[in-house]
């Protein structure tokens, strides 16, 4: 079964994949993109103020999760010399869904699952503390995702754990461990691993991006968040 249409036969319903005790409603948009002219750019250099900015944006919508980022083209990675492939071309549309909130949040297993792999991914503006499991329906095996975790999320689990939706396997990292972003949950769907472990791309370039668009589904086929 092609990739998308298997996401959305699994639920029809919304699925936490952070803190199950915040509500589908307590969720609002973000926008990061290069066409938001209001965005002030320079404060992703510095992530404990970005924190703030975005918490007091959720405050004022009476809200406790700030989500998106699918395919949005940004500036946040030309910080970065990591996300620039050659000299004309950067990385730079996101191929994930972020769900921004405080650190130390608890990270959920969307559906039964076992452990692929894990690492931290330490390059600047990097995932960090990684963790990618792997979801099996029938004939059908897609993996998923989780970048910019805490550092206890990594130690104590085990390639091939089985765990089984809903349960705690991590929880999200500060600026000092999860590359140097305001604390949120980078979760990314893909149909084919590459033969990657405990990483995989997480941002595209214009040139790539019909490949990833196919490889790496829109997550929100599965979380059902809007």
């Amino acid at each position: 079964m092609h990739l998308s249409k298997l996401l959305l036969s699994l639920s029809k319903e919304f699925i936490a994949v952070i803190d199950p005790t915040i509500l589908k409603q307590d969720y609002i948009p973000i926008d990061l993109s290069t066409s938001n002219q209001d965005l002030d750019v320079a404060i992703f250099d510095q992530p404990t103020k970005h924190h703030s900015q975005i918490q007091n944006f959720l405050n004022a919508q009476h809200a406790k999760v700030a989500y998106g980022g699918y395919l949005e083209q940004r500036k946040l990675y030309d910080r970065s010399t990591y996300f620039a492939d050659t000299a004309s071309q950067r990385r730079n549309i996101h191929l994930g869904l972020d769900l921004w909130c405080a650190s130390e949040t608890s990270v959920v297993c969307p559906l039964d699952a076992r452990v692929h792999s894990f690492k931290n991914n330490t390059n600047f503006g990097d995932y960090g503390p990684t963790i990618i499991l792997e979801h099996e329906f029938g004939n059908d095996v897609f993996y998923t995702l989780y970048g910019h975790l805490s550092m206890a999320s990594i130690q104590d689990i085990k390639v091939g754990q089985t765990l089984v939706a809903g349960e705690v396997f991590a929880w999200i990292g500060g600026p000092e461990v999860n590359g140097a972003y305001a604390p949120h949950l980078h979760f990314q769907i893909i149909h084919d691993l590459q033969g990657m472990q405990g990483d995989y791309p997480g941002v595209a370039s214009v040139s790539q991006l019909d490949f990833y668009r196919e490889n790496c589904p829109d997550p929100n086929l599965l979380l059902h968040i809007y």
